[in-house]
């Protein structure tokens, strides 16, 4: 199975980075997740894999009785996501680095347990209870993170989150809540701030995924978290990319709220126009080149921003 199947993981990792060049800050990095989020499957969801995508089914029927979350590093699921770690570090030689997956946490997590617009009503409904189950939830993220970075550390403690292609020594990962599009400020307070700044308390390097307009709204609380190290934007499907000058001012807001700014999805022809507009300090920008020869081309025009 594309998904599980660790042969098949390190083949198809092993084809992409033979045909990459790694320009700038890139390095080659193999991303081991079993679809985004699959922290859920160690709690309890059950994952289904099709060829395009993975998604979990809910599994708590009953959130007031239902038992505690908790993680179990005999959990199967986990076992499996340990077993492609496990032969990518034996097949990597040096080459690349083996990054960690894509956990995902709090709100978000219990979205994949409950449903989501179940978890909305409880949110409303049963609150108390629902701050236990995100508590939970992420006492499950710290354990399984745990148990992970001890595999995938490099020999200076760094850490790779690789869904995000970012490296940073000690413990390094992307936090998020997207299901706060549906929701207040206020309730990002509640549900949502204290297990993402125990996070980044707990990290080395965090990064803070917002995506889609609806969670602009929630930019001044993020900022607010001293222990957060910055944010990457994603505005949604149907929306400029991220090198587009209508978010020049909102970059220039996330730094002078005194947070690193993660740019995506930026063409190469916008990268000294971005650069010009909101300076090089606490940017990192990603980009993709058609070939090799333009994204030598493009290191050497931002070489003059070091």
């Amino acid at each position: 199975m594309q998904w599980t199947d660790p042969r098949y993981r390190l083949a198809h990792a092993e084809s992409r980075l033979a045909r990459t060049y790694f320009g700038g800050e890139a390095f080659p990095s193999f991303d081991p997740e079993m679809g985004p989020g699959n922290l859920a499957t160690f709690i309890g969801s059950e994952p289904h894999y099709v060829a395009e995508t993975v998604w979990f089914s809910p599994c708590i029927t009953d959130p007031e009785n239902h038992p505690p979350l908790q993680f179990d590093p005999a959990e199967t699921n986990f076992r499996i996501q340990m077993a492609i770690i496990e032969a990518a570090l034996a097949a990597r030689a040096g080459r690349y680095v083996v990054g960690l997956p894509d956990l995902i946490e709090n709100v978000d997590t219990l979205v994949s347990l409950r449903g989501m617009e179940t978890l909305l009503a409880d949110m409303l409904d049963r609150p108390a209870c629902i701050e236990e189950r995100v508590a939970q939830v992420n006492a499950a993220w710290f354990a399984a993170y745990d148990c992970l970075y001890a595999r995938v550390k490099d020999e200076w403690g760094g850490s790779t989150w690789a869904c995000f292609f970012i490296w940073g020594e000690g413990k390094t990962a992307k936090l998020q809540c997207d299901a706060s599009a549906t929701f207040s400020p206020a309730m990002l307070r509640r549900f949502v701030v204290p297990g993402i700044t125990a996070q980044c308390r707990y990290l080395d390097n965090s990064l803070y995924h917002l995506d889609g307009m609806q969670c602009l709204v929630h930019l001044d609380e993020l900022l607010s978290i001293d222990e957060l190290d910055a944010i990457q934007w994603t505005a949604g499907a149907g929306r400029a990319l991220g090198g587009d000058p209508q978010w020049y001012d909102l970059y220039r807001r996330i730094l002078a709220g005194g947070k690193c700014v993660m740019a995506v999805e930026v063409k190469p022809r916008e990268v000294v126009p971005l650069l010009d507009a909101v300076g090089p300090q606490g940017m990192f920008i990603k980009v993709e080149a058609e070939s090799e020869e333009e994204a030598r081309a493009l290191e050497e025009k931002v070489e003059a921003y070091r």
